[in-house]
């Protein structure tokens, strides 16, 4: 599944387009890599977003294409 869309449907990010502009300003890494919208994410990479000052890091733990708002704290959990 593409990042910006992994972002969107796990809530860490509240849109698709936000998620994209993140991943352009290189605020997001893959792996410890910058990346960009379009990088395939799978089930173990760390995803590290830099929020202002702030940073969160979360490792995948699933990918589904679509989940219910309640569920979606179940995609990845917090490093």
């Amino acid at each position: 599944m593409r990042l910006d869309k992994y972002l969107k449907v796990s809530r860490l990010i509240k849109r698709r387009t936000v998620a994209n502009e993140a991943c352009d300003a290189g605020r997001v890494s893959v792996n410890g890599r910058p990346a960009k919208a379009s990088v395939e994410v799978k089930v173990g990479d760390i995803i590290e977003i830099g929020f202002g000052n702030k940073l969160v890091k979360v490792e995948v733990l699933d990918v589904a294409e679509t989940v219910r708002k309640d569920d979606a704290k179940e995609l990845f959990r917090y490093l």
